[in-house]
């Protein structure tokens, strides 16, 4: 495991517990999207944000 792999799950770990905290019902399901993309990003290594922003053209 890679430190950028545990930094991906330790941030997802991070919002996932705020959701928590603030109540399942309460939060907006767009909350979510961080923490699955950042999830999947530090289980497999592959990052949906950064081929999303590579596409982009961003460098």
């Amino acid at each position: 495991m890679t430190a950028l792999r545990m930094q991906f799950i330790s941030i997802a770990v991070m919002v996932f517990i705020g959701i928590m905290l603030t109540g399942f019902d309460k939060v907006h399901w767009f909350l979510y999207l961080p923490v699955i993309m950042l999830s999947f990003a530090g289980i497999t290594g592959i990052c949906p944000g950064l081929l999303f922003w590579k596409k982009v053209g961003v460098k």
